[in-house]
């Protein structure tokens, strides 16, 4: 319960916030053609995050690396043009101008719902594969983890978009700006390292350091994002407290008060939102964490400089066995192969997934078990694409060995700290 709760409050907050945030801005927007294009286009992202949710999981076609690399280039794009538009916008005064950057605006908010909710609607699959049955304790449990940390995204973006929205329209544009920032900075490390998977840019010491400070420091991210929210919550509440509206009779100035009211109890509502996903971020994640430690690195050979051999005689056994490159950089780049049930083929691939990171895999009764949520692999399965299973890397088999290139590994590089 507690491993789910904490993986869904991490992968869900940053969207609650900005969502929130973005929706409660959006109606300081006159034009009623801007706020619809901006509800439709996120509505687009959502549709689009279930489609994903289910290609990956259900089929081996997605590549989910080039995938997010897309919907990173357009959260980045959208948000130079956003701001772009509304400065020419706010200077000309022109109605085109101010709709495209509303356009633009909405692009935002879908690609923070594409990117942000496709693992959260795999969650329940991925529970299901580590306990084979819906009546079994742990599946409940582990359900309810994810649903308490859905429902408490849900009551933060109501509680996120009322405070924006009560807030002035200069509060809630600098906030906004903000968060949004905030997620493009978190966006532009995930488009380097997909670059540098690819092969598309040479990678350097400076995107490379900046991808993995971003990736080591992701909780420090929404942490900043939050603490901005706090500052505007704090603003507001200010605000309601010192007001000083004036009013004609004694029923006007109940109408103030219990308007002011209603917008405290909203800043209560963020600040409890807030203090809870901070809480599960913190001390439930310490208290989540397994003592489950990964098998030592096992030895593997590189007789070229070109690429790693491992025997047959290594992992014949049916059992899991982990091997790692060491890069120029100190990297420890690490790589997993286990021999397939009845069969004569193996799984290989890297020790860490497109969802949980370089986190690692571990045997558990015959079974080969993700180290951060607990998902049972599908042995049969490990080497092809598609939910919490391992990266494909690049291998072969040459006179008895197993044969991994060293510029496969070196493309995720990024991937471990």
């Amino acid at each position: 319960m507690l491993s789910y709760l904490v993986l869904t409050s991490r992968t869900i907050v940053m969207v609650a916030l900005v969502l929130g945030v973005g929706t409660g801005f959006t109606l300081f927007c006159l034009d009623k053609f801007s706020r619809k294009a901006v509800l439709v286009l996120t509505i687009l992202g959502t549709v689009l995050s279930v489609a994903t949710a289910v290609l990956r999981n259900a089929t081996s076609s997605v590549d989910s690396a080039i995938l997010n690399g897309y919907i990173y280039a357009a959260a980045l794009i959208s948000t130079l043009c956003f701001f772009l538009f509304y400065a020419i916008s706010a200077k000309t005064g022109k109605l085109i101008i101010n709709r495209i950057s509303w356009i633009f605006f909405g692009m935002i908010m879908a690609t923070v719902v594409a990117y942000g909710m496709p693992d959260v609607w795999g969650y329940p699959y991925h529970i299901l594969l580590a306990e084979e049955t819906v009546v079994s304790t742990d599946f409940l449990m582990s359900l309810i983890g994810m649903l308490l940390a859905c429902a408490l995204a849900v009551v933060m973006f109501f509680a996120a978009m009322k405070v924006t929205a009560k807030s002035t329209k200069i509060t809630a544009f600098v906030l906004t700006s903000a968060l949004i920032i905030i997620n493009a900075s978190l966006r532009a490390s995930g488009l380097i390292s997909v670059l540098f998977q690819k092969k598309i840019i040479v990678s350097n010491h400076i995107m490379f350091s900046y991808t993995v400070f971003v990736k080591n420091h992701s909780d420090l991210f929404v942490f900043v994002g939050f603490f901005v929210f706090l500052a505007a919550a704090i603003l507001l509440f200010k605000r309601s407290v010192t007001q000083k509206e004036p009013y004609n009779n004694p029923a006007e100035q109940r109408k103030i008060l219990a308007k002011w009211k209603f917008a405290r109890r909203w800043v209560y509502t963020a600040l409890i939102c807030g203090l809870f996903f901070v809480l599960n971020l913190t001390v439930v994640d310490a208290m989540s964490q397994t003592d489950v430690t990964l098998s030592p690195i096992e030895d593997a050979t590189s007789q070229d400089d070109e690429n790693m051999y491992v025997d047959f005689s290594l992992v014949e056994d049916g059992h899991l066995h982990r091997f790692a490159y060491t890069s120029d950089s100190g990297t420890q780049i690490r790589f997993i192969i286990i021999k397939k049930p009845n069969s004569s083929s193996y799984g290989v691939g890297l020790d860490a997934c497109d969802v949980c990171g370089e986190t690692g895999y571990y045997e558990r009764d015959g079974q080969v078990v993700c180290n951060l949520c607990d998902v049972v692999m599908n042995i049969s399965t490990i080497g092809f694409k598609g939910g919490c299973n391992p990266i494909v890397i690049p291998w072969s088999i040459e006179n008895g060995q197993i044969v991994v290139p060293i510029e496969g590994l070196l493309e995720y590089e990024s991937e471990f700290k």
